[in-house]
């Protein structure tokens, strides 16, 4: 296994951008809370509402429930700013008009540093990762260039006031199999348990999967804590550098 290198950063913006409410929950949540306790202002993009996660409930009932899931989730975290994409659950399409609506929020938003999930085919050997995340990943990651370039999606210059924006100085991919970087999230990981058991509708859909218990968090920060440090509760991610 490669050696993790240790990064303690302090942005001042934070955009995290994944495709489905929950994504963030899964161990990001932990980093979150220390960034917005020291300050740092998160604003969360999905591209989706997750109406397609709870095979039990009907897609538009299950938008709704999932939307205020992850806005009280991402309360729990001090994170006040959720939007939605309405890009369709389950069928997210790699393209331009995905770019597109990223460049936009980029534009918008003005981070200094993206917060963003898996993009890679795997999780590691033998467990492929999902389209959607996949699609939305890799979108997020073009669209940091697309937001700098005022001759990339030129109509959005002026919307309300959006002008390019070739701000963002790193990019971290949490959950991905080439993690580079690793930070020591002890003192929030509590924060990440609580903000994933917020998803209440979600997670019941889920049954007696292993993922459907908030603990199982904890679990995996701790063992990546272990791994990288001997002790605590470490988050570990992909560091794309611009």
């Amino acid at each position: 296994m490669t050696r993790l290198e240790s990064l303690d950063l302090h942005p001042e913006r934070v955009l995290a951008i994944v495709a489905h409410p929950d994504d963030l929950e899964y161990g990001a949540a932990a980093l979150v809370a220390q960034w917005t306790q020291r300050g740092t202002e998160v604003v969360y993009v999905l591209a989706t509402r997750g109406e397609a996660g709870i095979d039990g409930l009907d897609p538009g009932e299950c938008a709704r429930v999932r939307t205020a899931e992850q806005v009280a989730s991402a309360a729990v975290v001090g994170v006040s700013t959720v939007e939605f994409l309405d890009h369709p659950d389950g069928t997210i399409e790699y393209g331009v008009p995905l770019r597109r609506d990223l460049t936009r929020a980029i534009r918008r938003h003005r981070p200094d540093t993206l917060l963003l999930f898996n993009h890679r085919e795997t999780w590691g050997p033998g467990r492929l990762n999902s389209p959607d995340h996949r699609n939305v990943g890799q979108a997020a990651l073009e669209a940091i260039g697309d937001a700098a370039n005022r001759w990339v999606f030129p109509e959005q210059l002026g919307e309300g006031g959006e002008q390019p924006h070739g701000g963002v100085r790193q990019a971290l991919v949490c959950g991905s199999p080439q993690a580079t970087h690793a930070v020591d999230v002890t003192d929030t990981a509590d924060l990440a348990v609580a903000s994933l058991a917020e998803h209440r509708a979600y997670l019941e859909g889920l049954g007696d999967h292993p993922m459907a218990d908030p603990d199982t968090v904890k679990e995996w920060l701790e063992v990546a804590g272990r791994s990288f440090q001997g002790r605590g509760a470490a988050l570990t991610f992909e560091l794309f550098s611009f």
